[in-house]
């Protein structure tokens, strides 16, 4: 199991998966789902695509560090 602070006083416990951590490079909006792009090393992108509400949510911007979570088929985005 992995543990991941995403909020002060929050922590949320995973199975363990593959973590990633990577600097946004890209978000694109669109009206429902946000495509975002996700360099974890030189010339090394992951891309997801990810509802448009959660974009916001967390707040994803160019620069902004994240952490990329594999999850079979899927790939989830945490900030902190």
């Amino acid at each position: 199991m992995v543990a991941l602070s995403l909020i002060p006083h929050l922590v949320l416990v995973l199975p363990l998966q593959p973590i990633i951590k990577g600097t946004v490079k890209n978000v694109i909006v669109g009206s429902v789902n946000s495509e975002v792009t996700i360099e974890v090393a030189p010339g090394v992108e992951v891309t997801a695509i990810i509802t448009k509400s959660s974009a916001e949510n967390l707040k994803l911007t160019e620069g902004k560090e994240v952490h990329a979570i594999i999850k079979s088929s899927d790939v989830i985005i945490a900030v902190g």
